[in-house]
């Protein structure tokens, strides 16, 4: 059953009337379906019960508290990419045997939080990376485990932008120098190889891209396994697509069962680390048309969500198709829907058919699970929105509409406030 769906004319979250929501709290509001987040985790955790599997779903995707808390009490373990996502994972109760912390930018102080928690392990990608957390955990008399990430230099089908596990990339260590960084490990003390790591990009549709580069990464586990290191943890990232529009990515099954031939015979457990998978679906945000404006070359619809609170368009030049909280006729008109910001890369969506609407009705931006409340911002001093999961067929507030003093709240106005600091 989809989340979002109509009834009587009225689209509805899991049997919520969107605009009782759009009503109750305002908007925009970011709306989030709690069965849509627990049934992706579940679909793809059974499609690799095949093979000894652990899922940590990637907090960057969404990040909200009472999603990150629905996750972990199904099973999920949690990717990091920050300390702020560590703290987190531990406030909802993550277990810190199933946290993994990526990123190429770790500090000092989020590695020594990271080895006071007891996470599985780091996903390193650099020499000088590995050398810190070594250091770091030789003062704390702790044990940093690490996957090396692998950039396999395997070309993925996506955004530019979004592209990971090619050679031009920042991201991790090019298959010619990953057995001497492995070999160096063993000469500090602080340190502990278990596992390697590869993350090739997002929106992916299809597992090829992943059987190449384990293809790659396979023949430098077989080769540190000669040389006496065994390494336990096999970590394939994230970035399985989802549908935004015509897209027609694998199933979780699909997935699973191209991937699981191609790791099975290395005894080792497979990680997987889904974000958008997870989430990218099971939300929508909902705004407001302000105004319609008509003019010699376009209609623009002027909607109260901006890039601040939908990103993608602007960055990405992605689409998010854009529904009529009420249908009212069926009449459509081609239109380009824009938000209030000051920016001509304000815009959601550019010459699209959408049915008539005029000042106060209600549109909601599908598929905005994923990447959009989490990259937000209060960008020309606008408030962040709120956050509503619906689950059992009610909804809550998870996150409430940011006031001006909470905007305000961290800025200091005089000398004083500063000396008194």
């Amino acid at each position: 059953m989809e989340a979002f769906a109509y009834k009587n004319n009225v689209l509805h979250c899991d049997g919520v009337e969107l605009r009782v929501v759009a009503d109750d709290v305002g908007t925009p509001a970011y709306v989030y379906s709690a069965r849509t987040f627990v049934d992706r985790y579940r679909d793809l955790d059974a499609a690799f019960a095949g093979v000894p599997h652990l899922i940590c779903y990637s907090a960057k995707a969404n990040g909200n508290l009472a999603v990150l808390r629905l996750l972990v009490e199904a099973g999920a373990g949690i990717d990091i990419v920050s300390g702020g996502e560590l703290y987190a994972a531990r406030r909802v109760g993550a277990d810190p045997a199933k946290i993994v912390f990526a990123g190429v930018g770790k500090t000092a102080a989020e590695i020594e939080a990271a080895l006071t928690a007891g996470i599985l392990f780091f996903t390193v990608e650099s020499g000088p990376e590995l050398e810190r957390i070594a250091a770091l955990a030789e003062r704390l008399g702790a044990v940093g485990r690490f996957a090396l990430r692998i950039n396999p230099d395997v070309e993925a089908d996506t955004h530019e932008y979004v592209v990971t596990g090619a050679a031009r990339k920042k991201f991790g260590v090019d298959l010619g120098r990953a057995a001497e960084l492995y070999a160096r490990s063993l000469k500090m003390p602080g340190v502990e190889a278990v596992g390697v790591h590869m993350h090739l990009g997002s929106q992916l549709m299809t597992s090829q891209p992943y059987v190449a580069a384990i293809g790659k990464i396979r023949a430098l586990v077989d080769d540190m396994a000669r040389r006496g290191m065994k390494l336990t943890y096999f970590d394939i990232g994230g970035g399985y697509g989802v549908r935004y529009d015509g897209e027609r990515p694998e199933t979780a099954k699909q997935f699973a069962e191209a991937i699981i031939p191609a790791v099975q015979s290395l005894d080792m457990t497979l990680v997987l680390e889904p974000g958008r998978y997870i989430a990218g679906n099971a939300g929508v945000l909902l705004t407001r048309v302000e105004y319609v404006k008509r003019t010699p070359d376009k209609t623009f619809v002027i909607v109260d969500v901006g890039m601040n609170d939908l990103i993608r368009p602007a960055l990405y030049g992605a689409f998010h198709r854009i529904a009529a909280v009420e249908h009212a006729g069926d009449e459509m008109e081609r239109v380009t829907v824009v938000g209030p910001i000051c920016e001509s890369s304000d815009f959601n969506a550019e010459g699209i058919q959408l049915p008539k609407v005029a000042g106060g009705d209600l549109l909601a931006f599908m598929g905005a699970g994923a990447y959009v409340a989490s990259m937000g911002s209060a960008y020309n001093a606008r408030r962040l929105p709120p956050e509503i999961l619906v689950e059992d067929g009610r909804y809550r507030v998870v996150r409430t509409r940011q006031t001006y003093d909470e905007l305000f709240g961290a800025h200091v106005l005089d000398a004083s406030q500063e000396a008194g600091r």
